[in-house]
């Protein structure tokens, strides 16, 4: 790890990971051909489920304690409900008639539950947390990160619990199919 990764905090990570998502819907509506508009949606399928997943696993327990657990439980009504929308645009297919109203309402959805967290949660846990907890929640996301599913699994709820249980054997076998996915795409034109 970099030494400005070692002083991020949490926050600010997530911060740059919203802004992350953003130019990743962009990238997606303004996607030229159906393989670029692909490449985008599955780098922002993969983004909102690592980043998603970290957030329940590490964030949200934390927030509950600063932001209360009212706050903290419309975020993850609204995870739950992005979870499923998500797939179901996966599945979907980004040629597929339909995707881009989809896709829109999705979009809007999801910047707004961005926004809810950067003006609720993220304020209360910077108020109420020290600045080195902060620094190590960061590392803690990043580690839930690297052992998240790279798709969305609604069935497997939003619960820290939940998604270190389930997380890991679902992550390996979305990154074997991903891997896959990859192969095929590199070797068949």
């Amino acid at each position: 790890m970099t030494a400005a990764a070692q002083k991020q905090d949490v926050i600010d990570l997530l911060l740059s990971q919203h802004n992350e998502i953003k130019s990743l819907f962009a990238q997606v509506k303004a996607a030229q051909g159906s393989e670029q508009k692909r490449q985008a949606f599955q780098q922002l399928v993969r983004l909102l489920a690592v980043h998603e997943s970290a957030e329940e696993e590490v964030v949200h327990p934390s927030a509950r304690d600063d932001a209360g657990d009212a706050v903290v439980d419309a975020r993850l009504r609204e995870e739950g409900e992005a979870k499923h929308v998500l797939s179901g645009l996966y599945d979907l297919g980004v040629d597929a008639p339909s995707f881009d109203a989809k896709f829109a309402e999705f979009e809007k959805a999801v910047l707004a539950h961005a926004t809810h967290e950067e003006q609720e949660e993220f304020p209360a846990l910077r108020r109420n947390t020290d600045a080195n907890t902060l620094r190590r929640m960061a590392g803690a996301v990043r580690a839930a990160e690297a052992i998240a599913p790279t798709r969305p699994h609604p069935a497997a709820g939003q619960s820290a619990v939940g998604n270190m249980l389930v997380g890991p054997p679902v992550a390996i076998f979305d990154r074997m199919r991903d891997a896959v996915r990859d192969w095929r795409q590199a070797h068949t034109g």
